[in-house]
């Protein structure tokens, strides 16, 4: 290899680095944000501050947080809520089986690495060219979402429990809007994922009138997840998978 080939190759390994951590920072700043939201919404669904932050430091998924709070805000339990919110939860158990091939990362980090995958971590790492940039740019995105969905978790509790009556200012909306605006993107996403979401939905308005409060909603979570489960095991998929093994 020449000097001007290696040099050439030293400047496209930097040029893959920058742009992995240019992305992962761009949406990890980005999606932290919405803790905001999410920490306003919590309080009016008759959730502590306290049980807020905790949601947020021990769960760290959104979609399955607003979940929680629809489920208490509406007369369930927590125990209700939570069964519902690890059934959302499931696809990053999906995105996990990706992901252990790609970073491949061993003992105490698997673990940690596991806590920070979300839909924003798996996406900006699956994207990236190669197992060093998918690494860089999942940790790029994780250290700052979840950072920021933390902090801003505690400033939309503590703002949202000084105001009084939340439904006086519309907070009651929050969570509904904010879980409809994680699951808009998904709509978009193909023809698979419209069929899931509709058939989902269409799941939850039935059951609510005959099953108990939360009871809907896992339901629902669970044939979405099963149903997403199935697009992505399909022969696309899975020729996918080995073209992306194969380099």
């Amino acid at each position: 290899m020449s000097a001007a080939e290696y040099a050439a190759g030293e400047t496209g390994t930097r040029t893959r680095e920058a742009n992995a951590v240019r992305d992962g920072l761009n949406i990890g700043f980005s999606s932290g944000i919405s803790g905001l939201a999410w920490g306003a919404a919590a309080i009016p669904a008759g959730l502590s501050v306290q049980q807020a932050c905790a949601l947020s430091f021990l769960a760290f998924s959104g979609a399955s947080q607003f979940a929680v709070a629809g489920v208490v805000a509406g007369g369930g339990g927590l125990l209700t809520g939570t069964l519902g919110a690890v059934l959302l939860a499931g696809r990053n158990a999906l995105y996990g089986l990706r992901l252990a091939d790609l970073l491949r990362v061993r003992g105490w980090r698997r673990a940690t690495y596991a806590h920070f995958i979300v839909d924003e971590t798996a996406a900006v790492a699956t994207a990236q060219p190669d197992r060093a940039t998918a690494r860089l740019g999942f940790l790029a995105t994780a250290i700052p979402i979840y950072a920021l969905w933390n902090i801003t978790t505690l400033l939309g509790a503590l703002g949202a429990s000084r105001l009084g009556d939340p439904k006086m200012y519309g907070l009651d909306l929050l969570g509904p809007a904010m879980f409809l605006a994680l699951l808009w993107p998904r709509l978009s996403a193909g023809p698979v994922e419209v069929r899931v979401a509709l058939t989902g939905a269409l799941i939850a308005v039935v059951a609510t009138p005959v099953m108990p409060t939360g009871v809907p909603i896992m339901v629902a979570a669970l044939a979405a997840l099963l149903g997403l489960r199935g697009a992505g095991t399909g022969p696309d998929a899975r020729a996918d998978l080995r073209r992306e093994r194969a380099t």
